[in-house]
């Protein structure tokens, strides 16, 4: 017998997990990220082409050495626009083109994943899709499709889960502004309902990304920007984003106890020095290596360079620890310091109270770790300047 309790409890096993890389253009900084990360990963899911709302396809030219240079095997991923209405044996086709390609170029693919935001009255049409591509596919070839929580009801889901060899259940999205990007308890509620569903092994896509939300004048969604900026026109905008801290808890919960048929996770999506909507590398490493979060934000003064006028200097915001950390709501300038004149920038407003001038944050958003952002500028008497960040 065990004479503690705790020398007999066995630490949580750590979810197996893979990532999407999900870049319509790679760059050096994508196959620098991937190389970076390979070894914390256990496989990679791969955009390879988009079937548009258009009909057209739009093929992905990747860095084929990057992806042959891997040492795990790659999930081929073809995305279908949920607009792009029926679907017929020339897209089984159009996917086993791509395979092809992809194997010629000498890329270990283990798999086709099909990313299909099907609408949900569809389901029965996107079953018989599915049964066809899976019969078009070698056995030793996995099918997979991602799914949507919106299913969850149908009573088609379970037949059409029965047809792939493994699904991914996407807990992230845009449905109301007030429960952001990612709710952990409405997760765990998907995660439990889908579990009945699925016969075949499953698993759960994770967000580690930011989205900007707009609206039309009816208060309806009329852009979602997040990888790609787009010229999105509306009354109303919002940014979005998939806290560390939070998503790295409810990771541990899973990891602790895992939802039947779970096996493991997907991020989404890759972060890559260039990828100005997603938490910063250390910090997404740092969760996959499930290490603690530490965010030291702190707020500068720095002289302005090239500019003649004595006394200028720029607000500078500061994160020294490894955890991506939310824009502070304030950063107050000390009421001692003889400034005559001040401004913000970059999601930052000046106001006044009766402690003084401060920057009060008009938008959200993470100052990724390692980084620093130009909040404003102050004029002042002085060299030295006291900021107090307030959250």
């Amino acid at each position: 017998m065990c004479g503690l309790l705790a020398a007999c409890q066995r630490a949580p096993q750590v979810l197996p997990q893979q990532a999407y890389i999900w870049q319509r253009q790679w760059s050096p900084a994508v196959g620098a990220a991937m190389q970076a990360s390979d070894q914390l990963v256990g496989g990679w899911r791969v955009l390879a082409a988009e079937f548009t709302a258009q009909r057209q396809w739009k093929i992905v030219n990747p860095d084929w050495q990057a992806l042959k240079s891997t040492q795990h095997a790659i999930v081929m991923v073809v995305r279908l626009d949920g607009q792009t209405g029926s679907l017929d044996t020339a897209t089984h086709a159009r996917v086993n083109d791509l395979l092809a390609r992809w194997r010629q170029q000498g890329v270990p693919i283990a798999g086709v994943e099909i990313d299909y935001d099907c609408p949900t009255s569809q389901l029965p049409a996107y079953r018989n899709f599915l049964a066809g591509m899976r019969q078009s596919l070698d056995r030793d070839t996995t099918l997979s499709i991602t799914a949507l929580p919106t299913w969850l009801n149908s009573p088609e889901l379970s037949k059409l889960l029965a047809i792939t060899d493994e699904s991914v259940l996407q807990v992230h999205a845009v449905m109301n502004p007030r429960q952001g990007l990612f709710d952990a308890e409405r997760a765990q509620a998907w995660l439990k309902a889908y579990a009945k569903q699925s016969a075949h092994p499953w698993r759960i896509a994770l967000p580690s990304y930011g989205t900007r939300v707009s609206w039309d004048d009816n208060g309806l969604i009329s852009a979602v920007e997040s990888e790609r900026p787009l010229l999105a026109s509306g009354n109303a905008a919002q940014e979005l984003t998939a806290s560390p801290a939070v998503v790295s808890a409810f990771l541990a919960q899973l990891d602790k106890n895992p939802a039947p048929g779970l096996i493991g996770v997907v991020w989404f999506r890759l972060p890559t020095e260039d990828d100005v909507r997603n938490w910063s590398l250390p910090t997404w490493q740092a969760v996959l290596a499930r290490q603690p979060l530490v965010s030291v934000v702190s707020a500068v003064t720095v002289e302005a360079r090239g500019n003649a006028q004595a006394g200028l200097h720029d607000l500078m915001l500061r994160n020294n620890g490894n955890a991506d950390s939310a824009l502070p709501l304030i950063v107050r300038i000390d009421a001692a310091s003889a400034c005559d004149a001040a401004d913000g920038i970059n999601g930052y407003a000046l106001e006044a109270d009766a402690q003084g001038k401060y920057l009060r944050r008009t938008r959200d958003g993470l100052l990724r770790a390692g980084y620093q952002r130009n909040i404003g500028w102050v004029h002042c008497g002085q060299a030295h300047i006291q900021l107090h960040v307030e959250h």
